[in-house]
């Protein structure tokens, strides 16, 4: 259970990174909010680093395309999720990340050549499911479809991450995990961060700055996650999101959750367990249907 427990701390910190991200999407760009992020993991880093050696591992890499296509993915679900969050409640937009378990199943069977019960994949079609029954109304009634757009995307580029990571995981250590995606973001949104820039407040600088701390606590978490468990296994925990951002959206923004949206969760959580059980009895070598 280490990887789940990883992987489920891990999306814990990307809650509170994305209600921070919906406070602050009011007055700051997605760019400036997102060179910030990227600055404070690069600024942790150097400094840890220049004071204590070497943690982390080294810098260099044998698989540079791996981590520049995962740089990419990173810097596109955060961007993406900052404007979505900005136009959808938090459970709104976490309604669509529950895809991400589905695409997950499918990247890591095409790319990564693992092993998918069959069973897994009918309950990941049933979470689907479950979504969608949450969504739907949401749909009917006008919602942002930009916001839900961005929210689509940001999720494929978290699938396509997630299994990035799982390309990766051979390789000793985390600093080379945060360095390339930290020096890529940097660099792909400071001119645009310059050109939008707001002036923040103290408790403003906290918020941005906060946002780097959750964002570097989350991806170390996920990296460590998958170099435990299969993204095959770790899909279905990727569904506790969604109490975390009901929660969130009741306490922090005032939204409680309609009903549809509880009974999408409970078929989605009927999905998670039984997708869990059905992988961890394939790893078991015991064949399906049997007690």
């Amino acid at each position: 259970m280490r990887g789940p427990l990883l992987l489920m701390a891990g999306i814990g910190l990307f809650g509170l990174l994305d209600a921070n991200s919906k406070l602050l999407a009011g007055d700051f760009s997605a760019a400036q909010a997102i060179f910030l992020r990227h600055a404070v993991l690069l600024g942790l880093l150097i400094g840890l680093r220049g004071a204590f050696g070497w943690p982390g591992g080294p810098l260099r890499t044998a698989h540079p395309w791996l981590h520049g296509l995962r740089a990419c993915t990173m810097l596109t679900a955060g961007l993406t999720f900052y404007v979505a969050v900005r136009y959808l409640s938090l459970a709104d937009a976490y309604l669509i990340f529950f895809t991400a378990p589905f695409m997950t199943l499918i990247l890591a069977r095409v790319f990564l050549k693992e092993r998918v019960p069959r069973a897994a994949w009918l309950w990941s079609g049933v979470g689907f499911c479950g979504v969608m029954i949450a969504l739907a109304p949401q749909l009917g009634e006008g919602g942002s479809l930009y916001g839900f757009a961005c929210a689509l995307l940001g999720t494929i580029a978290y699938a396509a991450n997630i299994t990035l990571n799982r390309s990766l995981r051979a390789e000793p250590g985390i600093a080379r995990l945060v360095l390339w995606p930290s020096l890529f973001g940097v660099l792909a949104t400071g001119p645009f961060a310059a050109t939008y820039w707001a002036a923040p407040s103290a408790v403003e600088w906290a918020q941005l700055l906060l946002n780097g701390l959750l964002a570097g606590g989350a991806t170390i978490l996920l990296a460590l996650a998958l170099r435990h468990s299969s993204p095959a296994r770790l899909a279905p925990f990727e569904f506790i999101a969604l109490p975390l951002s009901v929660t969130l959206d009741l306490v922090v923004f005032g939204n409680a959750p309609g009903i549809e949206v509880i009974l999408g969760g409970l078929v989605v959580v009927l999905a998670c367990v039984m997708s869990e059980r059905a992988v961890s009895r394939a790893r078991q070598g015991i064949p399906p249907g049997k007690a």
